[in-house]
């Protein structure tokens, strides 16, 4: 799906910039551009940039017994 339509950005194309090591709104838009036109996708794309990395730390906790 499109996140950022001014740069054709795609759901997916933000998750593979976080797997390489994005972390902030700005990396990404260095990375892909996304929210660098009108900025409406700024807010969407940072909740996504919150969750994948919470997912990603929650995946990484041990499993209580």
């Amino acid at each position: 799906m499109f996140i950022c339509v001014c740069n054709g950005v795609t759901e997916r194309q933000i998750r593979e910039a976080i797997d390489r090591g994005a972390r902030s709104l700005p990396e990404l838009t260095a990375a892909l551009g996304v929210a660098a036109g009108c900025g409406a996708c700024a807010d969407h794309t940072r909740c996504m940039l919150e969750s994948f990395l919470l997912a990603r730390e929650l995946d990484a906790l041990p499993c209580a017994a």
